[in-house]
């Protein structure tokens, strides 16, 4: 363990001006959570705070400047990161440079492990006196159940979002609690359905598919000429479909352009409330595999999900991954709930067959409604107890007011959330 004299001289020079909080978000997702945390943070502190660090465009909203434009670390799949080594290295260097420069009381790194976890190490062999947390856990029970060792020495704590995960990191050394899962937080039920058809000019009766391809240009590269001929598909039954495609302001513009020439009605939105209505308004959701499952399930959205990555890296995935799913709704909930169409059945006909289909059964969406119900429990939801964010910001404050890290510091902390 580092001094804790050493931790606190460095926390000390910061204290006329409120400790800093350096957070590092690595994708959109993460974006959304480090945003919740912020708002928790700030409403918990007993006085004025600071932040710095990485994110996206709700980290902005809460007052952070990202360092860098956290596309460029925004990458999935296992053969498609090769080529961006080069440039990942490099943020992770600044990254480390500009948190010498800051000094920050506490670093916490969000998801992207890949790219945060190294971060943690390079700090660590550099003995800095910071306290290191990281939110949300590699997926060592989809993945490699030894990675869960990768994390010991590495952080001072693991906040997790799933409450099955803490003992994967504990048996391996690793300090670890589950908050729960902040989208829990997010008003996905509130969406006005009725609203958004106004707004949009709608027909009452026409039917609306909610269409979401990622948010990375990796995902919508890959997956919106196939959704386009999806959509075209889906026309020749339907000549009166109209489609939603909620995004990110980052993307909107690439998004929109993708969409000009498509056969029906498009309609893209990236404000929260407009990606909320919409959730509302639709009858059925065709999404790529992400957190955005959880959302529409919060919103009772009935999905298909799909996805697509190169062949190299879906070769690798299925031979490494011990799990027969890929959607957190049915990883959550251990059935297949929701249907899944991904990589050789990320097609056109296949996936307007299996549109088509679930616009046409209404049972098949009552069901997926009802199972959708069951997720709350797993998320960490609760009518009494604190919000994920809230649990998060806790332990976080707790260790910037003590300077100390470790299993010790753990066990105080844990008895305030």
């Amino acid at each position: 363990m580092r001094e804790s004299g050493q931790k606190r001289k460095w926390s000390d020079d910061m204290t006329d001006v409120g400790p800093l909080f350096y957070i590092v978000a690595g994708e959109p997702s993460g974006d959304t959570l480090g945003a919740q945390l912020m708002v928790a943070l700030r409403d918990l502190s007993k006085g004025p705070i600071r932040f710095a660090g990485v994110g996206g465009e709700q980290m902005a909203r809460e007052g952070l400047s990202s360092l860098f434009n956290m596309a460029d670390i925004a990458i999935i799949g296992l053969w498609e990161v090769l080529p961006k080594i080069p440039k990942v290295l490099q943020r992770v260097r600044e990254t480390v440079a500009d948190i010498m420069r800051c000094r920050p009381a506490v670093l916490v790194t969000i998801d992207s492990w890949g790219f945060t976890g190294r971060i943690h190490k390079a700090l660590r062999a550099l003995r800095l006196p910071v306290t290191q947390i990281h939110y949300v856990a590699p997926m060592v029970w989809v993945w490699h159940k030894k990675r869960a060792r990768d994390l010991a020495g590495s952080v001072d704590y693991l906040m997790t979002l799933f409450s099955h995960e803490p003992g994967y990191f504990t048996r391996a050394g690793v300090p670890a609690v589950c908050v729960g899962h902040p989208i829990i937080e997010s008003r996905m039920k509130d969406g006005d359905g009725s609203a958004f058809r106004t707004r949009y000019s709608l027909p009452a009766r026409a039917p609306l598919l909610c269409v979401l391809p990622g948010s990375r240009y990796s995902e919508m590269n890959r997956l919106l000429p196939v959704l386009s001929a999806t959509v075209q598909q889906l026309s020749y039954k339907r000549p009166n479909i109209q489609v939603v495609v909620p995004t990110i302001t980052a993307v909107a513009a690439s998004v929109t352009a993708a969409v000009l020439h498509w056969p029906v009605p498009v309609h893209v939105v990236h404000t929260i409330r407009d990606k909320y209505d919409a959730f509302a308004a639709a009858d059925v959701a065709l999404t790529a595999a992400g957190t955005v499952v959880l959302e529409l399930a919060l919103a009772s959205l009935p999905m298909i999900v799909t996805y697509k990555v190169t062949p190299l890296s879906a070769w690798l995935f299925r031979r490494l991954s011990y799990v027969q799913y890929i959607s957190l709704v049915n990883l959550l909930l251990n059935r297949p709930v929701v249907p899944e169409l991904l990589q050789e059945q990320c097609q056109p006909l296949h996936l307007a067959a299996a549109v088509e289909q679930l616009l046409e059964d209404v049972t098949a969406r009552a069901i997926q409604r009802v199972a959708f119900r069951e997720l709350i429990r797993p998320l960490g939801g609760g009518p009494s107890s604190p919000s994920p964010s809230v649990r998060a910001a806790r332990l976080i404050l707790d260790c910037a007011d003590s300077g100390l890290t470790g299993f010790s510091r753990q066990r105080r902390a844990l008895t305030r959330l």
